[in-house]
């Protein structure tokens, strides 16, 4: 899969910390689930929420929970789209040198050292794991000063020694920073959260960000590597990998609800995308719904 180019993300800790804590009980009015990169690493606990993961080249659907370790300048989208019951999103956000820049080669820090290049490719940790270090994790909003990284430390070590993870982007990259792009990328990707399930004439998105029609194809290829229609029904299918998994609706539905207006094009971007057809891909995650 070509992979959208992210926008850079600036993430500041909070002042006096040297991690930042941060959890939702509610969805965020206005706050796309973007396409972004960071250099800090990023833990997300999601306890009672739905929502999709797309990580790297990485795409799927999770129900009920999720938690995972998303290494430094890999690429992901937001990824809680609504919470259950006192459901909760916990990210925590840090750089691999947050307790200085030599405290990683200790031997002490060798296991967590070898988790941060794990989590290059995006880390997924299993339902056992979730249950032993979830409420951890929560806790930390709640915990100030040495309370607060002794306790991520201990975090980390459980992660690190765990055996109950998989890897999510085998094919793992980095991006280097090009923040001028930020702002018509952002306005690019808002427009098309919110149009997806239409047609979007090319004059109508360049216009959205003031250039001609073959001024903006020359940027947007340039910026993601890819055609404006292809993004958008790589967008298409996110979508539709969330249908899959949570709504009965027939397959021909879904393709259609997404974005498509050809059954066999869906079925043959889908596999193309995902590596499985949609009926395999429903099928699995069915299976990991029973699981979870």
């Amino acid at each position: 899969m070509n992979n959208i180019k992210p926008a850079f993300e600036k993430i500041n800790p909070e002042f006096g910390t040297s991690i930042r804590v941060k959890q939702h009980s509610k969805i965020v009015e206005n706050q796309l689930p973007f396409w972004h990169f960071h250099p800090e690493l990023e833990l997300v606990y999601v306890n009672k929420g739905k929502g999709k993961r797309h990580i790297g080249s990485h795409l799927s659907y999770f129900n009920n929970s999720q938690l995972l370790l998303i290494g430094a300048s890999l690429p992901h989208s937001g990824f809680t789209d609504r919470f259950s019951t006192n459901g909760t999103e916990t990210i925590v956000q840090f750089k691999e040198d947050f307790l200085g820049a030599n405290f990683l080669s200790i031997p002490e820090m060798k296991s967590i050292k070898t988790l941060f290049y794990r989590a290059k490719k995006g880390v997924i940790f299993t339902s056992e794991t979730k249950q032993v270090i979830g409420a951890k994790i929560q806790s930390l909003v709640e915990k100030k000063g040495m309370d607060r990284i002794i306790t991520f430390l201990e975090i980390l070590q459980e992660l690190a020694t765990t055996p109950n993870y998989s890897l999510l982007n085998v094919d793992g990259f980095a991006f280097e920073i090009e923040p001028q792009d930020n702002r018509k990328i952002d306005i690019v990707f808002g427009h098309v959260n919110e149009n997806f399930k239409r047609p979007i004439p090319l004059n109508e998105i360049s216009d959205k960000v003031s250039m001609t029609v073959p001024a903006f194809c020359r940027y947007f290829k340039k910026v993601t590597g890819k055609t404006f229609t292809l993004f958008v029904n790589e967008f298409r299918i996110v979508h539709a990998t969330k249908l899959l998994a949570e709504n009965p609706m027939s397959i021909t539905d879904v393709c259609f609800e997404s974005g498509f207006n050809n059954f066999s094009h869906f079925n043959k971007l889908f596999k193309q995308i995902t590596g499985k057809t949609p009926l395999k891909y429903r099928n699995e995650m069915k299976q990991l719904l029973v699981q979870n």
